[in-house]
């Protein structure tokens, strides 16, 4: 068996070697491992005090809220719900891509109604018309003699940290916290840089919602153990080796390495330039997204906490990598999003309530984490670490 030490490497290896890992892992019949199993309290996934923790510290952490494909041209703009609270994503005319409280400023309903996306030079707020345009400037107030003495400059939509990087707008869901992104991604910062997402085509996204802890979602996105289990019969299952992994820590984040069935007829070199054609890349980039590399294109699924501890929301995403240019094209794209979709809709999350209710009702001290379930631990060691959570 071969065990790796879970703390954060200093450097992780490159993406060209991780073929020859995985087939030496496969070959051997194991997976990389973490030094020892580890015990998690059910107070981690359960305590309410717990959960506030982690709501404020999403709430001021930069999150890869949008990507850049889905709001590349001027006028473009998206809205999302963070824990509550509305965030307006808008690339101005002037190109540059803002994330702003998507609350008038006089009093205050959401400027704009529905969450979803589309594009508008200005927004206007259904309750008195009051309007701005995309870059958050007040520009029009109806009856304006009834306001006469303010000035339109100080009453602008609430902007919030937001920065564009590696094909995501980053946002900062608190307006006036500090934006440290280059802290915040540390060593993932080139990694993320030597992937082309900002040339992607975004395709579409579903919501769910479930009964279960955000962070139990998370894991089971971290490990291959479940997957002839639950995922046995389709499209995850069938192109993924069950319980083989190569893991590396960047800092808070990680990445995964899934070996696909034919990855045996890969050239046996030590590195390889195109490791995608045998290998799905899994990131997870703290706190709440994990982000799925393949040949064709990048899942993205997005997992924030709910009000209650076993309650989560899910945005699961899919772009390509390579814009479609045909009809024929895209109706392909969309057919394998089907199939990956569904099979977290009906495989993961209609068995991960299951968990939810045993974290709720469960009356045993706490949970095991396997040695092979190395990108879990790291999960939950990382948590538990921000959280001040006591783990064994």
């Amino acid at each position: 068996m071969t065990a790796i030490d879970i703390e954060p490497h200093s450097s992780a290896p490159s993406r060209s070697t991780m073929v020859t890992r995985l087939r030496r892992l496969i070959d051997a019949g194991t997976t990389e491992m973490a030094a020892a199993v580890l015990e998690v309290p059910l107070s981690y996934y359960r305590d309410p005090a717990v959960l506030r923790r982690e709501r404020s510290l999403v709430m001021r952490t930069p999150l890869a809220l949008v990507p850049t494909a889905r709001v590349q041209a001027p006028n473009a703009y998206i809205v999302r719900d963070v824990l509550g609270t509305s965030v307006l994503v808008t690339r101005g005319p002037d190109g540059v891509a803002r994330a702003f409280l998507n609350y008038c400023r006089h009093r205050g309903a959401r400027v704009v109604a529905v969450d979803g996306c589309g594009s508008a030079r200005r927004f206007t707020c259904p309750y008195h018309a009051w309007n701005y345009d995309g870059t958050g400037q007040l520009v029009g107030l109806p009856g304006e003699e009834g306001f006469r003495d303010i000035d339109r400059a100080d009453y602008g939509l609430v902007e919030l940290p937001s920065e564009e990087r590696h094909g995501f707008v980053w946002v900062v869901p608190t307006a006036g916290a500090p934006m440290d992104l280059d802290a915040h991604l540390g060593p993932l910062d080139a990694e993320l840089g030597s992937w082309d997402f900002t040339g992607c085509e975004f395709l579409t996204e579903r919501e769910i919602r479930a009964r279960v802890n955000w962070k139990a979602a998370l894991e089971a996105f971290a490990e291959t153990y479940h997957f002839p289990y639950v995922h046995g019969n389709s499209i995850v299952g069938m192109n993924t080796v069950a319980n083989t992994s190569a893991y590396d820590a960047f800092g808070q984040h990680h990445r995964l390495g899934f070996a696909c069935p034919w990855i045996n007829t890969a050239p046996h070199t030590d590195e390889h330039p195109n490791p995608l054609d045998y290998v799905v890349f899994i990131y997870w980039i703290f706190p709440n997204l994990v982000l799925a590399c393949s040949p064709i294109g990048f899942e993205l699924i997005d997992i924030l906490p709910g009000d209650d501890p076993v309650e989560c929301t899910v945005h699961h995403g899919w772009m390509a990598s390579v814009p479609a240019a045909d009809d024929a094209t895209r109706a392909g794209y969309a057919s394998l999003f089907e199939q990956v979709h569904a099979a977290v809709r009906d495989e993961d999350f209609k068995l991960l309530p299951t968990c939810g209710d045993g974290i709720l009702h469960g009356q045993h001290d706490h949970m095991l984490i396997g040695r092979n379930e190395i990108g879990v631990q790291h999960v939950a060691r990382t948590f538990a670490d921000a959280m001040g959570v006591a783990l064994r």
